[in-house]
């Protein structure tokens, strides 16, 4: 969508005689106002310089809004306290999607037409067996999504929005079994095939932990679990795989491509795989004595010289607790609860730590809260899930909301190829010398 200025203006000035300028500030909804400097270069020959997009809106979306200080995330205005207590993924989805949330007979259409999209084509299986057994799950689905590209060709126009449509469909009913598929594979048990009588997060468990020996039985309160995971990660703004998901389809890419690099993009330690560290932390704290080490721990994270760092709290955006934290934290303690796990030492000692951390001042006074990665990695391990796949859940759960904002911005007219420039800081001008002169 075009942006609408404002009558308010931002003047720039200079010191160095370059003639001031006045620059449009635009206003949202909701946050804070943006200052307009498309206009800077052209006029001045200088650019910004805002390394991480710190200061930067790169776009203007009405998907997702998030205030950091509050401690609020919306989706497409309702907040998210609202959609994972009320709604189940696949109405977030179609609200995602579709700016609204379905009513009954939307809620139907939509839900069949995931449903009958889940299966994928056969010879996914022989592509996966080019994988080694032991290849990390984030690997093998960067591999399967981008590989769709060329098991559907008849969804790969960007700029086609029927087109675009049922690629969003494919990639959101496709995606859980391409990650059961995936850890099927890397624990070497058959493939289980999807059920169209079951929900998206029931039929998902039960192609994860289904096996021909016996039937498998739905846990209503692990499949609510699975439910409100998906839900809490499905978008979160301009992040950082978001961010690279628009880049790439900027280029006129297809859709497949574009997610396929939002799902490599996910796989850092600083973003999707946050829940794995998290997790991975707690296991470093027990093999070195559990509960009674957390003082230990606790100093050494505190200890400016150790390179010891608590994973799982705090977070860029909020600087209050996150509410997906607070949501994830209820649910965290439902499934202990339901599968008697609330004394297995582990779990006792992810407790005992958030404990701490919620009652220590040296946390507390630095907005170092329990995140969303913390209790998203417990219940996941509680329900079974092994470490590595945390992160390729994560990716299921955020298609979605990659697609929203991929087709929002090829909606809008004003869109353009992502370019930033730079700071250069090399050498000047220098002539190169034959070999035998240098």
């Amino acid at each position: 969508m075009a942006l609408d200025a404002s009558n308010k203006k931002a003047t720039l000035s200079f010191s160095d005689g370059t003639p001031s300028m006045d620059l449009p500030i635009h206003e949202g909804t909701i946050g804070p106002d943006v200052i307009d400097i498309r206009q800077l270069y052209g006029k001045t020959k200088k650019f910004t310089y805002d390394p991480g997009f710190m200061s930067t809106a790169a776009c203007d979306s009405s998907i997702t809004y998030i205030d950091g200080d509050k401690g609020e995330l919306l989706y497409r205005g309702y907040p998210i306290e609202q959609l994972a207590t009320q709604c189940d993924y696949l109405e977030t989805c179609h609200l995602l999607l579709y700016g609204e949330l379905p009513n009954v007979a939307q809620k139907q259409a939509f839900d069949k037409t995931v449903t009958y999209h889940t299966m994928v084509n056969e010879q996914m299986q022989f592509f996966l067996r080019g994988f080694r057994r032991d290849a990390h799950p984030m690997a093998v689905m960067t591999g399967l999504v981008g590989a769709m590209s060329a098991f559907y060709p008849d969804s790969m126009n960007l700029n086609d929005p029927q087109q675009r449509e049922i690629s969003a469909h494919r990639l959101i009913a496709k995606m859980p079994t391409l990650v059961a598929m995936a850890y099927k594979y890397t624990v070497g048990q058959p493939y289980v095939y999807p059920r169209n009588d079951l929900s998206y997060a029931a039929n998902f468990m039960r192609m994860m932990f289904a096996t021909p020996c016996e039937e498998y039985k739905v846990n209503d309160v692990l499949v609510r679990a699975m439910d409100r995971i998906f839900i809490l990660h499905a978008d979160h703004e301009q992040n950082a795989s978001t961010s690279t998901v628009r880049l790439c389809a900027s280029s006129g890419t297809n859709p497949f491509a574009a997610i396929a690099a939002g799902v490599a993009c996910l796989w850092g330690p600083a973003h999707g795989g946050a829940n794995e560290a998290a997790l991975n932390m707690l296991y470093d704290i027990q093999s070195q004595g559990g509960v009674a080490k957390i003082g230990e721990f606790i100093a050494k994270v505190k200890d400016k010289d150790s390179e010891v760092r608590l994973m799982g709290f705090g977070h860029r955006v909020y600087k209050n607790y996150d509410p997906r934290a607070k949501l994830m934290r209820e649910t965290c303690h439902e499934v202990l609860h339901e599968l008697g796990l609330q004394n297995d030492p582990l779990f006792e000692l992810a407790m005992a730590l958030e404990k701490i951390a919620l009652e220590d001042d040296y946390f507390v006074s630095r907005k170092l809260y329990p995140n969303v990665d913390y209790y998203s990695g417990i219940v996941q391990k509680a329900i079974g899930i092994p470490v590595p796949l945390f992160t390729a859940i994560f990716a299921l759960a955020r298609t979605v909301g990659w697609i929203a904002q991929l087709n929002e911005m090829i909606a809008d007219p004003e869109y353009k190829i992502g370019r930033p420039r730079q700071l250069y800081v090399g050498a000047t001008r220098r002539d190169a010398k034959p070999i035998d002169k240098r």
